[in-house]
């Protein structure tokens, strides 16, 4: 049963092997999961008191956002551009055509 599990989720056990292979430590680390959990837990651990579960909702999602907006101004990477740009060049050449303009 178990062996059977293992051959359908394949693919996505494997998915990291599509990146470049100096993305494989960064891809299986928890480390941005595990640094978002610990904000979302001192946030909550401030304010102690919820009246509604949607105010939990609201300040989790803020504190989200504001980890979003943190990653895209702050000028380091957590994957390099470069190798990043690699990724992006080959599935774009993947994609088909869809554009109005004919191929030649």
């Amino acid at each position: 049963m178990v062996k059977a599990m293992l051959l359908e989720a394949k693919e996505d056990l494997t998915a990291f092997a599509d990146f470049p292979a100096r993305h494989w430590k960064k891809i299986q680390s928890t480390n941005l999961l595990e640094r978002a959990n610990r904000e979302i837990k001192r946030r909550i651990d401030f304010v102690q008191v919820f009246p509604k579960d949607d105010a939990l909702i609201r300040l989790v999602t803020a504190m989200l956002f504001e980890m979003h907006d943190e990653w895209i101004a702050f000028p380091r990477r957590y994957l390099p551009e470069g190798s990043m740009s690699e990724i992006y060049r080959e599935s774009a050449a993947a994609l088909p055509n869809t554009t109005n303009t004919p191929v030649s």
